[in-house]
């Protein structure tokens, strides 16, 4: 297997953090990288992508997001110019940019019509291909310095030869709002699993009774990540669940447990964590994270501890 496509979905508007998504589309929101510059959310994402071997990135997107990606980049490559940075890393930032501008194509999600048919809509893009599936919501940061979280996924699915899906163990309390599952650890292979059963969004009981997974700490549960790598096999499961439901939403977690039933597929717990850029205090919470992961550290400790100090004393 060989992961040389990737989609990304970012067709669902930032309703969580109007005004703001209503005028600059949520992934377009900069946010300072590990490496200290300013940049899109969904290049990040992108470069994350890249970075572990993919050559050709589908971005499914929002009516007349498609122009406005391109023409963005665009002006941010002509920018890279005239910002105030090192040779070096205007050489590195266009060298970036220049690869999404070639690499990167899109498709238009006319109707919010759910995230498998997002999903659905990277067909003709990915024809017979394994590939990997990112959203534009979320920012990884890995544990592991010389390997991203993207990266530890691939790996796993190109030492496997099958689908796998990235899952955090996740206490209870959080398990309504994150697809779930449980499955059987592989023997010898720490932290892989082979799953079994899928629920979206359980309740805390249904979950109890139904997604315990041996091994992991009590009150746990596995959740997905928002990454994974599947054949192109789920383009066949997804277009016979839009037949059998052609005015229903699509959703992908119903064809993710069919998948389950007819392929070896597996779950990978990443050494990582994700954030969520389009939830309430997500942008903040992502973007400190980010900060507290780079050579940037001590000087954001050193700023919180300032200004928690300020606010408190004005008080």
């Amino acid at each position: 297997m060989k992961i040389k496509k990737a989609v990304i979905t970012a067709a669902a508007r930032g309703n969580r953090i109007y005004p703001v998504a209503d005028s600059v589309h949520k992934s377009m929101l900069p946010v300072i990288d590990k490496d200290g510059i300013h940049k899109p959310i969904i290049q990040i994402i992108a470069e994350e992508a890249f970075g572990c071997g993919v050559e050709e990135i589908c971005i499914v997107c929002a009516p007349g997001d498609d122009v406005k990606y391109s023409d963005q980049f665009k002006t941010l490559f002509e920018a890279i110019k005239h910002a105030p940075l090192s040779n070096e890393e205007k050489e590195k930032q266009s060298k970036s940019i220049k690869n999404i501008l070639e690499n990167v194509s899109y498709v238009v999600q006319n109707e919010q019509l759910g995230y498998g048919d997002a999903v659905y809509l990277a067909k003709n893009f990915i024809a017979d291909d394994s590939f990997l599936l990112l959203t534009g919501d979320y920012l990884y940061i890995s544990y592991k310095k010389e390997e991203s979280c993207a990266q530890q996924l691939v790996n796993a699915a190109v030492a496997e030869n099958c689908s796998v899906s990235a899952v955090n163990p996740t206490p209870e309390y959080l398990v309504n709002r994150y697809g779930t599952l449980t499955g059987k650890s592989l023997l010898n292979k720490q932290g892989i699993y082979q799953i079994e059963k899928i629920i979206e969004k359980p309740s805390i009981t249904q979950a109890e009774l139904e997604l315990q997974t041996p091994g992991l700490k009590m009150g746990y549960y596995l959740c997905f990540f928002g990454m994974s790598v599947f054949t192109s096999h789920i383009f066949d499961l997804l277009e016979e669940h839009i037949i059998e439901n052609p005015k229903g939403q699509v959703l992908l977690t119903p064809v993710m447990q069919k998948l389950v039933e007819k392929e070896k597929y597996l779950a990978l717990e990443i050494k990582g964590n994700r954030y969520d850029t389009s939830k309430k205090l997500g942008l903040m919470q992502a973007q400190l994270a980010l900060g507290l992961s780079s050579n940037l550290k001590d000087e954001i400790m050193g700023m919180i501890i300032e200004t928690t100090g300020e606010v408190i004393n004005r008080s």
